[in-house]
């Protein structure tokens, strides 16, 4: 048994030495493996059309967004205020920019934290608006809550840790 732990913490221990730049590094390519796209497609339903588009949210950006204000002004966004736009407008912006800084490493802590409250909020957005079951943890089967939090957990894992030594952060020193 001695051999064993002895073993474990001789080869597993290592990699605490390199968990300095492994974790952020690691914790920003599976970002982009399984957030990036998810979020950019999500983000180009909402672009309006023409050259000035992403100032001009399709209807589909309001349904997302404001499911139940739409179905309200039977689906006309033209009755729907300035704040909605305002929103609508700023939330497609955080769709692609916040993932982008994220891969390239800029800003990524901030960037990191602006996506967990971006998941909440299209988690609210989710439950209230359009009518999806959060579901519980500790459950057999995956639910939103389950998926959301692990979105969170490696999104934390950027705030806490950095952008790691493959950033734009790095190259301009910002911790």
């Amino acid at each position: 048994m001695t051999a064993l732990i002895s073993f474990h913490n001789n080869t597993l221990g290592r990699l605490e030495v390199t968990s300095g730049w492994l974790v952020p590094t690691l914790a920003r390519l599976v970002f982009a493996a399984t957030l990036l796209v998810y979020y950019w497609n999500s983000a180009k339903t909402k672009v309006g059309s023409g050259f000035f588009g992403f100032l001009s949210p399709s209807d589909g950006a309001y349904v997302q967004i404001f499911p139940k204000a739409m179905e309200a002004v039977s689906y006309d966004s033209s009755q729907l205020g300035v704040f909605h736009w305002a929103v609508a407008v700023a939330g497609t912006w955080a769709e692609f920019l916040l993932p982008a800084l994220i891969v390239i490493g800029l800003l990524t802590r901030f960037s990191a934290l602006g996506m967990i409250a971006f998941v909440w909020v299209q988690t609210i957005v989710d439950v209230t608006g359009h009518g999806t079951a959060l579901g519980n943890w500790f459950t057999a089967a995956p639910n939103v809550l389950d998926q959301r939090t692990l979105w969170t957990f490696l999104l934390l894992m950027i705030v806490i840790n950095g952008a790691g030594p493959l950033s734009v952060d790095r190259i301009l020193r910002v911790k």
